[in-house]
């Protein structure tokens, strides 16, 4: 199956400031998910950010913020987005999710089963999401698969979001997220 733009959202789960120095190559992490979203938002795909107890956890890193001008920011005390009913009515319609950020074995990973166990087809940006260890990353992504979870990467999103090319607008996501400045 592949990701339609018209039938997904991505959902950005809690790359929040005092989270990031914790996780595994969290500067790598953060300009990966700083490209997919800024490239979702280009192409029209939705987005959504969630925040795990900001109150304690800081918010969303701006950089993030600033790649999806407009997008909806939810607060959450549940590990799951879907238990915090963190997708707004519009985009709770979507039949797909497309899924980043961190913990890849906890909010994600609850997040990610919850949305399968409601019949979503759910898209994992294995490279835009990260744990405190590798063993938990690694085996989170492992158990979301398993589960149904397709696994891609953050061009796998833009290709699929684009499904043609020769058009005005993959020649400007050409040159901006493939072959020229990357967005920071």
């Amino acid at each position: 199956m592949l990701i339609d733009k018209e039938q997904a959202t991505l959902l950005v789960v809690d790359i929040q400031e005092k989270l990031l120095p914790a996780v595994l190559d969290a500067e790598g992490m953060l300009a990966r998910c700083r490209w997919l979203i800024a490239a979702a938002h280009d192409v029209g795909l939705p987005v959504v950010f969630s925040e795990q107890y900001p109150q304690g956890l800081g918010h969303t890193a701006p950089s993030l913020l600033a790649a999806a001008p407009g997008a909806a920011v939810v607060s959450k005390l549940h590990f799951s987005c879907v238990a915090s009913q963190c997708l707004p009515p519009e985009l709770l319609q979507r039949p797909q999710v497309v899924v980043c950020g961190m913990e890849t074995h906890v909010c994600v990973l609850q997040t990610v089963l919850e949305l399968l166990a409601h019949g979503k087809q759910v898209f994992v940006v294995a490279d835009a999401v990260s744990s405190r260890s590798q063993i938990d990353r690694d085996v989170g992504l492992q158990r979301m698969r398993d589960a149904g979870a397709v696994l891609v990467t953050r061009e796998m999103v833009l290709f699929e979001a684009l499904q043609v090319s020769g058009t005005e607008l993959f020649r400007q996501m050409s040159k901006r997220y493939l072959v020229g400045e990357q967005p920071s």
